[in-house]
């Protein structure tokens, strides 16, 4: 037997025609309408990609600077010492300091969303591969979190920096603010990430690569996108 909706949900289905694709503007004001939670829900993206991930040649990874932000308050831990530890406990890093705190997060702490390590500290920071590796945390300089100048690092990673990697099943998830943004603000931060992901294409990917797209908010039903001119007509 089919499962019976709830209330809630029949009513945030209303209006949305599940099997249309929308423009990115039409989505957002999709989502925003049916964030109807007592908290702010967090608006995601979902890209299925046409990449085969296996391959290292189309493996899709990389960070952008959204241009207003996640909304979220990030905690951000530095692997550095001295005037490196200094500068990113001045640029606004939570936490930041050497092999002690190598030492602390191999001992269990993680109260941190954001690594990022000087390249002198990743000969200690490797060991912690199998802690920071599988929560996504590993600094890694592809994605800028490994580098020396650690000031603009941690500046970008307060003001809504967010990394996108493609998954196995070849999907890009990644957060793009608040259902309490503007409209307009989270419509930019959706293009954004979405033109990101455009010039990340790999030169080996054939086919379709823009699959499909998804906008949802936490409790909220997901809003189809129309793909088709969002690679400007380059589709192969």
């Amino acid at each position: 037997m089919p499962q019976k909706l709830s209330k809630k949900r029949r009513e945030a289905l209303e209006g949305l025609e599940i099997t249309k694709r929308y423009t990115v503007d039409q989505a957002v004001e999709l989502v925003k309408s049916r964030a109807k939670a007592k908290f702010d829900e967090t608006v995601d993206i979902a890209v299925r990609l046409g990449v085969n991930p296996k391959h290292a040649d189309q493996m899709v990874r990389g960070a952008i600077v959204l241009p207003h932000g996640t909304g979220q308050n990030v905690r951000v831990l530095v692997f550095a010492k001295g005037e490196k530890e200094a500068a990113a406990k001045a640029a606004g890093a939570d936490i930041a300091g050497g092999d002690e705190l190598v030492q602390k997060v191999a001992e269990g702490f993680l109260d941190f969303d954001r690594v990022i390590a000087t390249r002198d500290m990743m000969g200690a920071v490797g060991k912690l591969g199998r802690v920071l590796g599988p929560r996504g945390l590993m600094p890694n300089p592809k994605v800028g979190t490994v580098t020396d100048d650690v000031q603009t690092a941690v500046r970008e990673a307060k003001a809504g920096k967010v990394e996108y990697r493609v998954e196995k099943a070849g999907i890009v998830h990644a957060r793009i603010g608040k259902a309490s943004f503007p409209a307009k603000s989270l419509a930019e931060n959706a293009s954004a990430l979405i033109d990101a992901l455009v010039r990340a294409k790999p030169s080996t990917a054939k086919g379709t690569y823009l699959r499909s797209i998804t906008l949802s908010s936490t409790m909220g039903p997901g809003v189809r996108i129309e793909t088709a001119a969002l690679m400007g007509g380059e589709e192969t």
